[in-house]
């Protein structure tokens, strides 16, 4: 019960106080003058407890001194309130009376506690197994000089003291007061004695002594004669006759029968000390001469007639004989076993076995010495039995099986199986372990008397002639039992002794062999035939005797089982015939059903199935379906016990069977059934809730403490079923055992019952402990009750933890948490359990009660406290400070405070008591209060604290999990005072600094915690804190960490660690939670240390990771994630190996900017193993590990370099793909046949709900998919995916499931992933001829028209404002735009027949698309036309093909392009039309992806103004972005017109139309007006405006873009200048080209050739002037375009060169021109 484990501990103790253990009840001194004086001098104490002690001196007439220090402890001890309640107390007088009598309590409770520990001492002192033996045997030398004579003149004076009045004690020694006073005297002098008895036990007596013992138990008439017998009422019976059985065995004790009888056997009695003082045995002579009043003087008497007898055997005097005839008068023998009875019923109480030991002495001796006949030999095998039971005996007994005891036996045997019962009764109680159980059955199995008695001697019967010898003629069955059964035959002529023919007739004692275990079977026989006649009751008294024996032997030794089959079979059957007469014998069954659980425990379902057909369980009459009908128990029927329970047992009281019942079904249920058998034990478990639970209370009883038994018994067997494991429950449409008990302590009169349990209190408990007596051991009354409390509270929390989760909060939870009035709900009477010191499990389990309540309840448990909250956080936290407290307890509050930091926000303010400090009103500071558990818990983290027994590792972690709670409940008052305490931090770390044992079996789990939760508080720490606030402390701490190579022994450690795990895994780990917590916590210090690496001290240098601490933990980290992903069988390690993938995942972002190390070939031996491992576990770790992979490559990618990897990695993620791809279109087949294709178009996020097949965007398939793509490109040249892909069939399976998913428009992430792959082959020739060979064109082709809607009117309604970066199916769409662009100019010729095909099917929405520019300008709808254009492109190399298939759209798209031309340029032109636009769309063009958040202006003066600000540079982003994307489809477009436009050497050749209408007015934005050669001037117009922009102002919205943006944005957003140069080359020349070929034209009329002529001529000249201006400047070219390349991947033009006009070619070619022109 204490924290004090430790041998010297012990020893220091008891070094301390052993005087006062001397002393023992004279330590406590009168009232004196002086004592008075002095507590009046005394200064540290505060005057009302002065006056409170004088007074407490006054009623229990107490040294001064010693009273107020009786109120000090008594204050700190055991008082229920706070110090302001003890003010109001104190000044209170009615409030202060009661007080004062608490105190006495405590008072006569510590004189009590001073003798048990004594009583200790001397029952262990010589204890071998005791762990202390040594110390205790050192105190009890120091003590055994004087401790008898000191405790007898205690002894004395109690027993003579006069009774107080209230003269002399004051008015408040009431009579109630003296009757509590006379009974703490009756225990005092019961406890003297009891002491004084087990000292003699060990020591030797003198004989005077002996002599002043018997004068002074005469005197006090051996307890009866008491000073104040007036006194005695009938609850002090029971310690009266303790004094007196005590006084009795002090006096045979001091005799030393033992050592006499030692003596008499070896011949030296003169040895004895009684030998050598004749003067006072003649003295003792005459005192025992009047002896024989009283029952207790019997066995003193004895013992004087044994010793007279022994030390004078030729000394029979007429006194010897009086006294021996009084002993025998007074019934000595039934004396003897009423005083073991009344002196313990426990085995292990040592005063009552002591107490045997003498009495066995006693007993031998007697029988030995004196003739048996002279005995009264009934009584003499009772004691016999009471002696024997204590099981040291029973082996004494079988060492010497024929001395002493033994004739007992042979007497018993000498009248077997006339009287079956003595013989049996004797042998049952020597039964004690597995050896006496063998020779107890071998005693029985060979008899060699069978006794008889005959009224009569029968005809087949001869005998000699004084008829003292009798032989059989004829052989004889000796049961009238039928033919084919078990029976004996006593064989013929057998010999038989005739003992004494008496009134009874001729007792006969035959001598043959036979095995008495033939016998009691048809002993059990004959009950069952006569079981329905008068002679039942007779023959039930012969078989009870023989259930006993063989219940007592199966569970002694289970192996003799076996052989006692023909009786154990037999059971059943009685048990059924018994159950079913009118007036069943109870005990016969209650011994029956005892058995039956014996053989239970080993063979469950055999019992069961026996039990099952004898009625006498409870059964249900039709199946099981429903809880209701459970519930209602309907159909039901209680069967012969329920019949016997109502009928018998509750009427008479007595309960036998009851309690046999329960331990039966307990039994069944721990066995297998509880899991097999669930339906069969319903019904009996129901009867238990339904009848027995809620009215048990209620019942008659006639002994006292059966109904606590009964309550215990029947919580032990709700709790068994509630400890089942649910795996084995077959899942049936019935309810199960666990789910009925569950359901019905929630919601019916049993949950009730149990409740009323819980709700017995604390001082209930303590009034039940008071009233029993001092050594009643563990199984008196109030243990029993507590037993029974501690059931309850472990059955409601099971209930509670193991409900299914519902709406309604069940009358279990509402009985639970009601909040009744005057304090009497029953969280508070939980919480005032923390103020029982008995048993310290009790509080423990209230406490967890408590904490289970706080955490599910939706109540606060501090409100519920109301007025007793202070007082109640006073005791807990007294129990929490207390040094020598059990540690459990202390781990249990703190757990309990632990979760109430997250749950119960007034409780843990109360526990926290932090007060506000003065100062300003402003900033609030906090300390610590004096009743804060912060002391305490910061005392447990104190460094120095470490390894006293005080502070183990458990008590240590469950401080820090409290530390926990608050940082990551953000507790910030309680963190800001825990921060600034002095060495906090020092000590928080301390665990970190430790070296722990290598992992290994014995590891403590505790320890592996403690670690990880001070990982997880710096962390915290870290996370919350701004690195610039962070205590200097802490951040010395992790300097230090830092520079003591902790980041390097930590890693190793985890890595140790995991690999234990992974190797201990199949014999399952008992730390493996543990284990996991730390490897989290961990990693966790990993990841901020990639973010905090100022704080951490991680990285010493961040630009190359190989010089740093990173590596060798990155290395240890890597082999981990290994170690646990490749153990494919354990599921728990690739769980583990899970989370390091995420960590690998964020530590591979972190180096992104620098270069990792080689982490490939580990990553793909984790791939191939991850693989191989459980599909379900292994979904994300795939997913994460794929992830990881394409990261380091896209980081390699960036260094360049081949990787040796490669082939085994491209053939891993193709087969996964393959399979992935395969099992996609089983799923799609399977949810299309059930019908549920979901038309909506963000079907992706439903996407197929069945099956593991989800498509998500880091599923394991688009993953695989994108990996395969960073491979391929990795492999330009081709040289490993080429073979890869001749072994696996990826392109097929790929295309097919693409296919597919078009068709039914699911699967967007896998459509997107596997195109993005196809377009990375399809960059290089063999890549595109794969993929084409493999049927692209047909995938895709007409599929691809399913997710799309061509609008009927041609309108732009269908073209997305949906931002372009979010994937869906438009961007699809454009995908396969870009894949056929790539195959087309990549396999050129060889593809330009698919190429026309895809053209013809989506032509609509091609040329809707170029259509929809004009009034969409949302970046999607500008990305589709760029990317369609790009295809038009390419195919417009192919012109007479086209021609020639598709005459007719050939010519749409050449319209089309050159009214997209128009509109580009005319929207280029007008920047504020384009704004508007863009305003009118409500900023949907606005790009909500790589776009940055700017920082707010921190100055403005109204948020307003602040959000508009960023509004304008969002908006004026977005305008450029649109823009440039118009800038790039306009120089696609001309550059394909370029192809559509004739070669100037072939425009003789008149086969190419006119593209642009012969007109030179800038063009109105209007789709009426047709595309002009002013559409084309205009063109250049704007290039070139563009260009001078650009490069004039330097474009301030650039820098702003250059200083906030990344890399890829400003690259997405810039118009280059290259771009432009591209766009006004291609525009001359597509002018020129036009120009000449209308001049050529014959069909165009003069005039109108000459007007082409002028206008161009003006023109071109101001065009060329503007351009020679702007090239002279020789201005330097954008910011833009030093960082980026050209967003086209064109060849660079000529006029990207900022050169001098004369070196242009173009413009060389548009001089030549306008020199043509003005000819």
């Amino acid at each position: 019960r204490s924290a004090l484990r430790e041998p010297a501990q012990i020893e220091v103790e008891l070094d301390r106080h052993w005087d006062r253990l001397h002393q023992g009840l004279s330590y406590y001194k009168p009232p004196s003058s002086s004592s008075a004086e002095k507590v009046k001098e005394k200064k540290d104490v505060a005057q009302p407890l002065k006056d409170f002690g004088l007074r407490i001196s006054k009623l229990l007439s107490l040294d001064e001194q010693q009273s107020v220090q009786l109120l000090q402890c008594y204050l700190q001890e055991d008082y229920r309130g706070t110090r302001d309640s003890l003010k109001v107390v104190l000044k209170d007088e009615r409030q202060s009376q009661a007080l004062l009598l608490k105190v006495t309590d405590y008072y006569y409770e510590e004189r009590m506690c001073l003798l048990r520990c004594v009583l200790l001492l001397l029952t262990y002192f010589q204890d071998e197994r005791h762990p202390y033996r040594a110390e205790y045997s050192d105190c009890v030398k120091k003590l055994e000089k004087d401790l008898v004579s000191k405790y007898q003149l205690q002894f004395e004076s109690l027993f003579k003291a006069e009774a107080p009045t209230w003269e002399t004690h004051g008015n408040l020694m009431t009579e109630r007061q003296v009757s509590r006073w006379f009974l703490q005297c009756l225990r005092e002098q019961s406890l003297l004695l009891e002491i004084i008895f087990l000292y003699y036990a060990y020591f030797e007596m003198n004989p005077s002594d002996l002599l002043n013992f018997t004068k002074m138990f005469k005197e006090q008439g051996f307890g009866l004669r008491q000073t104040n017998r007036h006194l005695v009422d009938k609850s002090m019976d029971a310690l009266v006759d303790r004094i007196g059985y005590l006084s009795a065995l002090i006096l045979v004790e001091g005799m030393d029968i033992d050592f006499l009888h030692k003596c008499a056997l070896e011949d030296c009695t003169d040895q004895h000390q009684f030998s050598s003082a004749p003067a006072v045995v003649k003295e003792m002579d005459q005192l025992l001469l009047t002896f024989g009043d009283i029952p207790h003087h019997a066995p003193v008497l004895l013992a004087w007639v044994l010793l007279r007898h022994t030390l004078r055997p030729d000394d029979t005097s007429p006194v010897i004989r009086r006294i021996g005839n009084t002993a025998l008068q007074l019934g000595v023998f039934k004396y003897l076993s009423t005083m073991l009875k009344g002196l313990g019923v426990s085995g292990n109480n040592c005063t009552a076995s002591t107490a045997k030991m003498c009495v066995y002495g006693l007993l031998s001796f007697v029988i030995t010495s004196f003739e048996e006949e002279s005995l009264q030999s009934s009584h003499l095998i009772d004691a016999a039995c009471e002696v024997l039971s204590a099981p040291s005996l029973a082996e004494i007994f079988w060492e010497l099986p024929n001395m002493g005891l033994g004739m007992i036996l042979d007497s018993a045997v000498g009248m077997f199986p006339h009287k079956i019962g003595p013989l049996l009764q004797l042998l049952t109680a020597l039964l004690s372990n597995k050896s006496t159980v063998k020779k107890v059955y071998n005693f029985l199995d060979k008899m060699s008397f069978y006794t008889q008695v005959y009224k009569h001697k029968s005809n087949d019967i001869i005998s000699n002639d004084d008829e003292t010898l009798w032989r059989r003629q004829a052989p004889k069955l000796l049961y009238p039992l039928g033919t084919g059964q078990t029976n004996l035959w006593m064989p013929q002529g057998v010999l038989g002794q005739v003992m004494s023919p008496g009134e009874q007739g001729y007792v006969v004692r035959w001598e043959f062999s036979y095995s008495s275990w033939t016998l009691f079977t048809c002993e059990v026989e004959m009950l069952l035939h006569v079981v329905s006649t008068a002679d039942v009751l007779a023959h039930c008294a012969r078989v009870k005797p023989i259930l006993d024996l063989v219940h007592k032997i199966i569970s002694t030794d289970w192996t003799v089982s076996d052989c006692l089959l023909p009786l154990t079979s037999r059971i059943y059957m009685l048990l059924q015939r018994l159950t079913s007469v009118i007036n069943p014998p109870v005990d016969v069954i209650a011994s029956c059903v005892n058995c039956l659980s014996v053989l239970a425990a080993r063979m469950p379902g055999k019992v069961w199935s026996s039990l099952h057909h004898t009625g006498f369980l409870p059964f249900a009459s039709n199946p099981l379906t429903s809880m209701a009908q459970c519930i209602s128990a309907e159909g039901m029927k209680a069967g012969n016990y329920g019949n016997l329970l109502v009928q018998i047992e509750q009427p008479r009281g007595e309960y036998a069977v009851t309690i046999a019942f329960l331990r039966l079904i307990t039994t069944l249920v721990k066995g297998q059934l509880g899991s097999t058998q669930n339906k069969g034990l319903i019904p009996c478990v129901l009867l238990v809730l339904k009848e027995m639970l809620p009215t048990y209370h209620k019942w008659r009883y006639n002994t006292y403490g059966v109904r606590e038994r009964i309550g215990c018994l029947i919580l032990e067997l709700i709790h068994a079923i509630l400890n089942l494991s649910p795996e084995g429950e077959d899942q049936g449409s019935a309810p199960s055992l666990q789910s009925l008990c569950i359901y019905s302590l929630a919601n019916t009169e049993a949950g009730q019952a149990v409740v009323n349990i819980m709700g017995v209190g604390v001082d209930t408990i303590d009034v039940v402990l008071a009233a029993q007596p001092s050594s009643c051991g563990s199984e008196g009354p109030g243990q029993m009750l507590i037993q029974t409390v501690k059931l309850a509270f472990s059955v409601t929390n099971n209930v509670i933890r193991l409900k299914p989760p519902s709406d309604t909060v069940s009358p279990l939870e509402q009985a639970l948490t009601q909040h009744g009035g005057h304090g009497n709900n029953l969280i508070v009477v939980l919480a005032k359990y923390i103020y029982h010191k008995h048993d310290p499990a009790l509080p423990r389990l209230a406490i967890q009660l408590l904490k289970r309540l706080a955490t599910v309840a939706p109540m606060s448990v501090y409100a519920c406290l109301g007025s007793d909250a202070a007082a109640i956080r006073d005791a807990f936290l007294t129990r929490l400070q207390s040094k020598t407290e059990d540690m459990r307890i202390k781990v249990m509050i703190l757990e309990f405070l632990t979760v109430a930091v997250e749950t119960q926000p007034g409780l843990i303010e109360l526990f926290l008591n932090l007060e506000v400090k003065d100062g300003n009103e402003g900033s609030k500071e906090f300390l610590l209060g004096e009743w804060s558990c912060l002391h305490v818990v910061l005392d447990l983290i104190d460094s120095k604290q470490q390894g006293k027994y005080w502070c183990p590792p458990l008590l240590h972690r469950a401080g820090l999990a409290f530390l926990l709670a608050l940082w990551q409940d953000r507790r910030d008052s309680a963190i800001s005072v825990l921060r600034t305490k002095e060495r906090f931090w020092e000590n928080l770390t301390t665990p970190l600094f430790g070296t722990l044992t290598p992992p290994s079996d014995t590891t403590e789990p505790c320890v592996l915690e403690t670690c990880a939760f001070v990982m997880k508080i710096i962390g915290l720490e870290i996370y919350y804190v701004v690195s610039g606030s962070l205590e200097q402390s802490l951040k010395d701490g992790l300097q230090k960490f830092s520079n003591a190579r902790r980041y390097e022994y930590w890693s190793q450690y985890v890595k140790s660690l995991v690999c234990h795990v992974a190797e201990m895994e199949e014999e399952g780990i008992c730390y493996f939670t543990e284990a996991q917590m730390l490897i989290s916590a961990w990693r966790m210090l990993l990841i901020l240390s990639t973010n905090h690496s100022d704080v951490m001290h991680l990285t010493e240098d961040s630009t190359n990771y190989r010089s740093m601490k990173y590596f060798p933990v990155f290395c240890d980290f890597l082999f981990l994630l290994l170690s646990l992903l490749t153990t494919p069988t354990s599921a728990p390690c690739l769980r583990l190996g899970s989370m390091m993938a995420t960590l690998l995942l964020i530590l591979l972002k972190q180096w992104r900017r620098s270069s990792a190390p080689d982490i490939l070939s580990p990553l793909s031996l984790i791939l191939e193993s991850v693989l191989q491992a459980d599909q379900q576990l292994m979904e994300r770790t795939k997913a994460k590990i794929f992830s990881a992979l394409i990261s380091v490559l896209q980081i390699q990618g960036l260094d360049g370099g081949d990787i040796s990897q490669l082939p085994q990695l491209l053939l891993s993620v193709c087969e996964t793909v393959k399979d992935e791809a395969l099992a996609l279109i089983d799923n799609m087949r399977h949810t299309s046949q059930l019908g549920d294709t979901v038309e909506d178009e963000d079907s992706m996020e439903t996407d197929s709900p069945r099956g593991p097949q989800k498509d998500q965007r880091d599923g394991v398939c688009v993953l695989a998919l994108h990996l395969a793509k960073e491979l391929c490109r990795t492999d330009e040249d081709g040289e490993h995916w080429v073979s890869v892909m001749r072994k696996v069939p990826l392109l097929p399976s790929v295309l097919s499931a693409v296919e597919l998913s078009l068709r039914m428009k699911r699967n967007l992430y896998f459509t997107e992933a596997a195109l993005h792959l196809l377009l990375t082959l399809a960059r290089t020739p063999q890549g595109a001829a794969a993929v084409a060979g493999a049927g692209v064109t047909q995938t895709i082709c007409l599929p691809l028209l399913s997710v799309y809607e061509v609008s009927p009117n041609g309108t732009s309604q269908s073209f997305s404002r949906k931002s372009q970066d979010l994937a869906c199916w438009p961007g699809v769409y454009r995908l396969c735009m870009s894949l056929m662009e790539s195959l087309l100019k990549t396999l050129r010729y060889n593809f330009i027949n698919e190429a026309l095909d895809f053209v013809g099917v989506h032509q609509e929405r091609i040329l809707q698309c170029l259509n929809a520019v004009r009034t969409v300008q949302s970046l999607a709808c500008l990305d589709e036309a760029d990317h369609t254009v790009g295809f038009l492109l390419q195919l417009s190399s192919f012109c007479k093909e086209w021609q020639f298939h598709l005459p007719k759209l050939l010519r749409d798209v050449q319209v089309n392009l050159c009214y997209l031309c128009q509109t580009c340029t005319h929207l280029l032109h007008s920047k504020k039309m384009l704004h508007h636009y863009l305003q009118a769309k409500n900023g949907e063009a606005l790009p909500p992806g790589p776009l940055p958040r700017t920082q707010r202006p921190t100055q403005t003066s109204t948020k307003e103004a602040a959000g508009g600000g960023e509004r304008e540079e969002a908006e004026q982003k977005a305008l450029l972005a649109v823009q440039c994307s118009l800038l790039k489809i306009l120089s696609k477009t001309l550059a394909t017109l370029q192809h559509f436009t004739p070669d100037c050497c072939q425009i003789l050749l008149d086969q190419y139309s006119t593209l642009f209408v012969l007109s030179f007015t800038t063009p109105a934005f209007d789709p009426d007006v047709a595309p002009s050669f002013g559409t084309l001037l205009a063109t250049i117009n704007v290039s070139l405006s563009m260009l001078s922009e650009m490069e004039k102002k330097k474009e301030p919205i650039l820098f702003v873009l250059l200083s906030n943006t990344n890399i890829e944005m400003i690259n997405w957003c810039l118009p280059s200048r290259s771009l432009l140069m591209f766009t006004m080359e291609n525009c001359f020349y597509v002018l020129i080209s036009q120009a000449v070929r209308c001049l050529k034209d014959p069909s165009i009329l003069p005039r109108d050739k000459q007007r082409l002529k002028q206008e161009l001529s003006s023109e071109l000249s101001t065009l060329l002037s503007s351009l020679f201006r702007h090239f002279r400047r020789g201005s330097p070219s954008s910011p833009a375009s030093a960082i980026l390349p050209s967003t086209q991947s064109k060849p660079p033009t000529p006029g990207s060169k900022a050169s001098h006009e004369g070196q242009e070619p173009f413009i060389q070619l548009v001089q030549a021109f306008v020199r043509l022109v003005q000819r």
